[in-house]
């Protein structure tokens, strides 16, 4: 403990000597003013103990900011306290003793808030500094919460030392706020400026909206000064809030509203009237305004303003905005500074968007990949798809309760969901849908009813309330590309896994026989029964692979969105959309469409934030609009399947 402290005053450069080893006979000195502190007088006991370079200093201003000093009244010897009941546990303040006494005799010190304040203000001097780390932060943290300018010379002073690289470069970026707002030389507050021009920080721009602060002026004469605008009624400002601003410049009289107007005529009654107007004639506006004229005439109440009087007090009156910074050099160099950030915030936040959309096409990639190889190759119409992602999501949940390691429980579960959806795939495909093909109708009604009954099952099972898929830990949080863009680490794995099941996919469909001949199928089922292929076990197998994808994807979109039975008919729809859209039978064209509905539900809802449903039901007008001019999809089919 000792060589930190020494290495603290070693730091500051202030030990002078072995004549002031001890803090207590500095707070002698000033004892009136510690004990019954004050803004006004507080300046001369901080500048003492900053000058006595002492490290009893930086705990000493903690302790008096946070109420935890104490004085014995018989010789008026300070301490660090902590009352507990009626006894208080002292520390002296310069040897570390600690001592147990009664709390009769003592006295608490209870700064007011300005008091705190201002030693809160000498303290981040110190804390600059210090060898803690913890320290530094909290006075980095303090400084940037109340950014004042007598701090600017010791974050300066404090950055050449600084040992830690993210600390420096967070106590650079302090400086130059600083210095933008406070330095004492207008080149340096320029340069200060300019350097924020690419900071896209929250607190960036709050230091460039402060120095381009206005005031408003409204007058008969031009502005003097920095004028920042000159304000032109009917286009800047209404008329009526140009007379608003002439009432509130205390140039024009404020309107008498018709309740001031009511209560003036019945305080005026006289003789059955009010002025020359009878009360039995007082029902009609004009007879009121007419009474009220009257009183006004013979100066009983105050003149009623008419229109074409505001009118002329405003035309007659300029209207402004004028800097609260006086010279234009600097406000010239924040408005171009600004201007810059700006466009860097926009172009970021497109960014953020894109990502975002991007995120929401994997998703949706995700759940119609499963889809697109059997609607696309078998043409079948399967509404219990979004089933099979719900099994999927529910057979990582069970995994995880008996595989407590979150990372090798979704190791564990992927191949357990695809072999769990695979085998009940094959189950419905041999069961329900074989003997369904070629007729449409019947298969939607059958797969619909097979997905509310695997709906009830899952309810039976896991109850309705949503259940946890956790992901892992390496998962947790966001990377965080600026203060505009970021993206969670769940949403990126789940955009890689797109990548590796397009890949995946694209290798079964081209390069191994299973692909080959459920192309084959696909193109020319006939052709391909006379080649020795079995239509039918091809597709079953099909069927059962895409079910098994369903179970992959059901994992995936489980570790991000909640696990219900009711999960799957949130994707049935826009994997519908996406396997149509992109155009039938075409892995290719399934991730054309996830794209776009990902991109153009993002986009819509960037455009009408407060309604996300509005947003899908524009989102589907869209798609039906472009199914009517494109029909075959983005991708379409090429060749006898495209014919067909």
């Amino acid at each position: 403990m000792l060589r930190i402290l020494a290495a603290f005053c070693l730091a500051l450069g202030l030990v002078t000597g072995a004549q002031a080893q001890d803090l207590q006979p500095v707070l002698q000195a000033h004892a009136d003013d510690i004990t019954k502190p004050s803004r006004g007088t507080i300046g001369t006991t901080l500048d003492a103990l900053v000058d006595s370079g002492l490290p009893q200093v930086t705990p000493f201003l903690e302790a008096w900011t946070d109420k935890g000093i104490w004085q014995r009244e018989a010789d008026s010897v300070f301490f660090y306290g902590r009352a507990q009941g009626a006894d208080l546990t002292l520390t002296d303040i310069d040897t570390g003793t600690v001592t147990e006494v009664p709390k009769s005799g003592y006295t608490e010190l209870r700064p007011n808030g300005g008091v705190r304040r201002v030693i809160g203000t000498a303290l981040v001097q110190f804390q600059l500094s210090d060898p803690d780390i913890a320290r530094r932060l909290s006075a980095i943290d303090s400084l940037a919460r109340r950014p004042d300018a007598e701090q600017l010379e010791p974050l300066l002073a404090s950055i050449d030392g600084e040992p830690d690289a993210a600390l420096k470069a967070r106590k650079i970026q302090l400086a130059n706020f600083l210095s933008a707002s406070f330095a004492p030389a207008p080149a340096d507050r320029i340069a200060a400026i300019e350097s924020l021009s690419d900071d896209t920080s929250i607190e960036a721009r709050a230091v460039l909206n402060q120095i381009l602060a206005t005031t408003p002026y409204v007058g008969t004469a031009a502005p003097d000064g920095n004028v920042a605008r000159i304000l032109t009624v009917g286009d800047d400002l209404s008329a009526d809030d140009a007379y608003s601003r002439l009432v509130a410049a205390n140039i024009a009289p404020p309107a008498i509203p018709s309740t001031a107007i009511r209560d003036a005529l019945a305080a005026n009654i006289i003789d059955g009237g009010v002025g020359d107007v009878p009360l039995a004639q007082l029902g009609t506006t004009a007879a009121r305004d007419r009474a009220y004229a009257t009183l006004a005439t013979a100066g009983t109440v105050p003149p009623r303003l008419t229109d074409q009087g505001r009118a002329d007090a405003v035309a007659s009156h300029i209207f402004a905005e004028i800097y609260v910074e006086d010279d234009p050099a600097i406000t010239d160099a924040a408005h171009a500074a600004l201007s810059s950030v700006e466009t860097r915030v926009a172009a970021e936040r497109f960014a953020d968007l894109a990502l975002d959309a991007l995120s929401l096409a994997s998703i949706y990639f995700l759940a119609a990949i499963g889809l697109a190889i059997t609607f696309g190759v078998m043409g079948v119409i399967n509404m219990a798809h979004g089933e099979f992602i719900m099994m999927g999501a529910y057979t990582g949940y069970v995994v995880q309760q008996f595989v407590p390691d979150y990372t090798l429980s979704i190791v564990v579960a992927l191949p357990l969901a695809f072999a769990i959806t695979f085998g009940a795939g094959v189950t419905m495909e041999r069961l329900v849908i074989r003997h369904l093909y070629h007729r449409p109708l019947e298969t939607l009604l059958a797969t619909f009813g097979i997905s509310i009954a695997l709906q009830q099952l899952a309810k039976n099972i896991f109850g309705t309330q949503a259940r946890p898929l956790t992901s892992p830990g390496w998962l947790d949080g966001a990377l965080v590309l600026s203060d505009v863009v970021q993206i969670s680490y769940i949403r990126i794995a789940i955009f890689v896994l797109a990548l590796l099941f397009l890949g995946l996919i694209l290798f079964i469909l081209k390069r191994t026989r299973l692909g080959l001949e459920v192309r084959a199928v696909t193109q020319n089922p006939g052709m391909a029964a006379s080649m020795g292929i079995d239509p039918d076990r091809i597709n079953m197998m099909t069927f059962g692979l895409g079910s098994g994808i369903a179970g992959i994807a059901g994992v995936a979109i489980g570790l991000y969105a909640k696990v219900t039975s009711e999960m799957g008919a949130d994707y049935i729809v826009q994997s519908f959309m996406t396997v149509v859209v992109g155009g039938v039978g075409n892995v290719w064209g399934t991730l054309a469409g996830a794209t776009l509905i990902g991109f153009l539900q993002k986009g819509i809802e960037f455009l009408n934030p407060s309604n996300t449903l509005a947003a899908q039901t524009y989102m589907v007008l869209f798609i039906i609009l472009f199914i009517q001019f494109r029909p075959k999809g983005i991708v379409a089919q090429k060749g006898r399947a495209a014919a067909d």
